[in-house]
């Protein structure tokens, strides 16, 4: 275990971008687990406001809105990435927003358990991410969170837990941060 952490089942623990462990600092404060594509890129919808000039790597992050960097960096908790850009996201997204390199969840490869959990309904994050909270309270913001996941994490997390299931055609919103903040403060 790496300061009170558990390792995730797939071993691993919290790491960073370049994919070192690493052995953090215990904190009290509560984590957000935050995804990227959906909460930050939103997608599916006609038109989005663009941010920037695109790098060519990936044109969609022209619709990251720099502004949620400050509004993220402001909140009192722990921002961890929960997300498939993985590393990435401390490369590409993190430099947009303004942040400083974050943790990153590693996810555990897929078992059997696994795909059997998938076919009622979890989301594959959803047991990744309590196992990484080790009982911290938490708030998770991602695009496909159920109701599935809601009562998964109320039987097998031990702490508070916000999961704020985001609207993947306008991304984070006023009304996000205003939950979030409001959670937090009571965390």
């Amino acid at each position: 275990m790496d300061a009170g952490r558990p390792r995730t089942r797939s071993g691993a623990g919290p790491s960073h971008a370049r994919g070192a462990t690493v052995t953090p600092v215990p904190d009290s404060r509560p984590l957000l687990f935050l995804d990227v594509d959906g909460p930050l890129i939103p997608f599916g919808a006609d038109r989005y406001p663009t941010y920037g000039a695109s790098t060519g790597d990936n044109p969609l992050l022209t619709r990251v809105d720099p502004a949620h960097g400050p509004r993220l960096a402001a909140l009192p908790c722990e921002v961890v990435w929960a997300t498939t850009w993985r590393g990435e996201a401390n490369d590409v997204v993190a430099p947009r927003l303004g942040l400083p390199e974050l943790a990153v969840v590693v996810w555990p490869e897929p078992s059997e358990a696994d795909e059997r959990d998938g076919r009622a309904g979890l989301h594959w994050k959803t047991p990744a991410l309590v196992d990484w909270a080790a009982g911290r309270p938490f708030a998770w913001v991602d695009d496909e969170i159920t109701d599935v996941d809601r009562v998964w994490v109320a039987e097998y997390h031990r702490g508070r837990a916000l999961l704020l299931r985001v609207d993947h055609r306008q991304g984070l919103a006023d009304a996000d941060f205003l939950a979030l903040e409001e959670w937090l403060r009571s965390a």
